[in-house]
């Protein structure tokens, strides 16, 4: 199952594994999720942005969770296909949120941090290239 395993895997293992179960949390603690995602409490604390809380984080969860089958199948090309996509889409979208809602800390660190795994998946670099 890890014949192909090296340490240039760990930033992808990482991501597969952080929104496959990081995503569940919305379905535990949804107001908690949020916050933890940067938005204000008003926000958190709002039964509706719970609700709409959790349908997003199953589609996060649903692409974490299409990364792994990808992976141990050494399918790396594809797997860095869904690190820049979520890399560049998702962390776009949540640093605009987070930017938005006036937060702007968050928001660097979420647009850095998407960048960073974009840059991953874009330098081809799970595969080895």
């Amino acid at each position: 199952m890890f014949e192909n395993f090296t340490l240039a895997h760990i930033p992808t293992l990482f991501v597969a594994t952080a929104t496959t179960f990081g995503g569940l949390m919305p379905f535990f603690n949804a107001e908690a999720a949020i916050e933890e995602l940067g938005l204000p409490k008003c926000i958190a604390a709002s039964k509706d942005a719970q609700s709409a809380m959790i349908l997003s984080s199953a589609r996060v969860t649903a692409l974490g969770a299409c990364m792994f089958p990808f992976y141990f199948t050494g399918k790396f090309s594809q797997v860095d296909t869904f690190m820049v996509i979520m890399g560049a889409y998702v962390g776009a979208v949540d640093a605009y949120v987070c930017w938005k809602e006036g937060v702007p800390g968050k928001a660097v660190f979420r647009r850095a941090s998407g960048a960073a795994i974009a840059a991953w998946g874009c330098f081809g670099m799970t595969g080895g290239a």
